[in-house]
């Protein structure tokens, strides 16, 4: 095992995991008959926080961009759960189009598409790369850090269909996320799957929806555990009308986060838990870390700075906050090399593919580690979250994980259904 992660493993040992492991027959029986129910995303991350006391997922990417920081040992896992993916969406499939975000110039995210594309040939498809960039008028080569070269070739429409020039895909791979809204290319495609769909994008959806369904499914779930929903689940609430540069929504910001702290502080008590509440603010829609904030109390929201208010009025592609979700704040008792660090669990389809650490030296326990300057540590583990051993400890290397993997397939579920649930075609049937 890697040493530069065994202090991930260092920590109480954690009771909800003695139940997972003792639970494990009762608890992937549960998975299996969800999954006869319905047809999981084609891909997603999920970001956890383990306390010690609880492990939670605090966010549900459905536009993973980290594939390159997937330790290679677990390449042929992705490539069978992909190959299943794409066979229970297009079993004939033999064209794919990838839509990558317009980072042109970050070569993280470029290392990214480049192994989820090798990813989808290894299924036996041909995969091209096509852009959103306007200025993309032909074929454009794009040079990696580590000499290989990445084509990127303008979109071609053609009536209800899209593709590139001389290639008709079937299916079409967004690793977009829309932030920006979705363009008029994407648009009234109904001869080609679309994955995911328009409405999973961050100009429809909504943290604070995920949330919600999660805490439902939670519930259930729980059930079957035999735990308590809180040790796996972050509470929250909502507030709409927020603007930042003119300081609207304050009252009902410092209102809800009061009111949420008052409830941890409950729980806290009940399970002799000695640590400081926090919430975390942040925007209901949107990536990459921004529009986030650490709060411990409710005076905090009211009368932010300049600085301050810029940070939170606006997240990627400029997209003004509106609305904010105020969710549980989950402290992360794991660390490498003396560093705070969180894991990412990565999905296709409805398995665990692998997934790698979230590092930041300059950020603490109870903050955010999506910010500049972190840093991602492939999981030393030697089975992908999916195969526990009931003689070890609890927090022995493959129980662990394990836990992980539960939680994680938890969320990646919820997401599932919280598609469904918006799916355009279903809520104007309804």
């Amino acid at each position: 095992m890697d040493l530069r992660i065994s202090a991930a493993l260092v920590g109480p040992l954690l009771e909800l995991e003695r139940h997972f492991i003792d639970r494990s027959t009762v608890v992937e029986r549960w998975f299996r008959e969800r999954w006869r129910e319905h047809m999981p995303p084609f891909y997603g991350s999920v970001d956890l926080r383990n306390a010690g006391y609880k492990l939670a997922p605090v966010d549900m990417n459905l536009f993973p961009g980290g594939f390159n920081n997937l330790n290679p040992v677990f390449l042929p896992l992705c490539v069978q759960a992909a190959q299943a993916a794409v066979e229970r969406l297009c079993s004939n499939a033999a064209r794919l189009l990838l839509i990558p975000e317009n980072h042109t110039r970050n070569q993280y995210y470029l290392q990214n598409v480049a192994r989820l594309a090798a990813v989808l040939r290894l299924t036996g498809l041909e995969v091209r790369l096509g852009s959103l960039l306007p200025e993309v008028t032909a074929p454009t080569p794009l040079m990696l850090a580590d000499g290989a070269t990445l084509m990127l070739e303008p979109l071609v429409r053609q009536g209800n269909r899209l593709g590139l020039e001389g290639f008709d895909p079937c299916a079409i791979l967004l690793n977009n996320d829309l932030s920006g809204g979705v363009p008029d290319i994407l648009k009234g495609l109904d001869e080609q799957w679309l994955i995911p769909p328009l409405h999973a994008g961050w100009q429809t959806r909504r943290k604070s929806r995920h949330a919600a369904v999660f805490d439902r499914l939670l519930r259930e779930f729980a059930i079957e555990a035999g735990i308590d929903p809180w040790r796996i689940g972050p509470a929250f609430r909502v507030c709409g009308g927020i603007d930042f540069h003119e300081r609207a929504g304050e009252e009902c910001l410092a209102a809800q986060v009061d009111a949420l702290l008052g409830e941890i502080r409950l729980k806290y008590r009940e399970y002799g838990i000695s640590d400081e509440p926090f919430v975390v603010v942040k925007a209901d829609a949107g990536t990459y870390g921004m529009g986030v904030m650490t709060v411990k109390d409710a005076s905090e929201v009211v009368g932010l700075n300049r600085r301050q208010r810029n940070k939170m009025a606006v997240v990627k592609e400029g997209l003004a906050v509106q609305e904010v979700i105020v969710q549980e704040g989950v402290r992360t008792f794991e660390s490498i090399d003396g560093a705070a660090a969180e894991p990412v669990i990565y999905t296709m389809d409805h398995y665990v593919v692998g997934g790698f650490y979230r590092v930041h030296t300059a950020r603490g326990t109870d903050e955010n580690l999506n910010a500049p300057g972190m840093e991602f540590r492939s999981l030393a583990f030697e089975t992908p979250c999916c195969t526990p051993d009931c003689q070890q400890a609890p927090d022995a290397e493959p129980n662990r994980f394990y836990a992980y993997g539960v939680v994680a397939r938890l969320a990646l579920l919820a997401a599932t259904i919280e598609l469904e649930e918006t799916d355009p075609e279903r809520v104007a049937a309804s």
